[in-house]
């Protein structure tokens, strides 16, 4: 399997975001000709945004070349069909969302024993990327969360990483949620003894079997402390 891991791979306006080599990589981690895609949804009981989101994706995808012999969408009404969807796909996105809705859904889908075996590429986005890790940071955003003391943090993921990610990062540390600085007063102290990875749009964990490399802009979150840990156009190991 060939990972993915995004903030979000789409630029404003429409299309793939091809930085940091993000589409010359996974066109060539495609096989030629129509690929068989599945698109897994982060809220599955919501089918009409789902079929939005996927079908203005698909657009994307196709803007950049990459052409569809199907394009499924794995949700509540496809649920049944979950191991031959994913069997027999060369893609599989896992869309972004809310991430505990979509961490549910995984594991109520088996997704994460669905994936052994799997030789085809995925491509995570935002919510997607984040439960994708063995532990998943699912820093709260939705009003209620941050005092919420029954809301879990962290989650069980998909064990395809061991790098908790923070999507969208464009360095506002003093967004407020529930009266609270989300970072100051939420993340940084929950990276004492821990590390978390903060990536602007553009930026994305590439992950090629046992090697797996930050390609893009991305911050290290750890021990209470950010900083900057690979540019634009950079690539680091992990």
């Amino acid at each position: 399997m060939i990972c993915f891991l995004t903030s979000n791979p789409f630029l404003h306006g429409g299309g793939l975001n091809p930085a940091n080599g993000f589409v010359d990589t996974l066109t060539a981690a495609l096989p030629r000709g129509p690929v068989r895609c599945v698109f897994v949804a982060s809220s599955p009981d919501e089918p009409e945004t789902n079929d939005f989101y996927a079908a203005e994706q698909k657009a994307a995808f196709e803007g950049a070349g990459i052409r569809f012999k199907s394009f499924d969408i794995l949700d509540r009404r496809s649920k049944a069909s979950a191991p031959s969807l994913v069997k027999r796909a060369d893609l599989i996105v896992l869309t972004g969302g809310h991430v505990p809705t979509q961490n549910r859904f995984f594991l109520d889908i088996g997704l994460k024993a669905l994936l052994e075996g799997f030789d085809g590429a995925l491509i995570g986005i935002s919510a997607g990327t984040m439960n994708a890790a063995e532990t998943v940071y699912a820093q709260p955003e939705l009003e209620g969360e941050a005092v919420d003391p029954d809301y879990r943090r962290f989650l069980p993921g998909l064990g395809l990483t061991r790098a908790m990610v923070i999507p969208h990062f464009d360095g506002n540390l003093f967004a407020e949620l529930d009266g609270l600085q989300i970072w100051a007063d939420v993340t940084l102290p929950d990276s004492v003894g821990r590390r978390f990875y903060a990536l602007p749009d553009g930026g994305y964990i590439h992950i090629d079997g046992e090697r797996q490399t930050l390609r893009g802009e991305a911050w290290l979150v750890a021990d209470g402390a950010l900083r900057p840990v690979c540019r634009d156009g950079e690539q680091l190991p992990l």
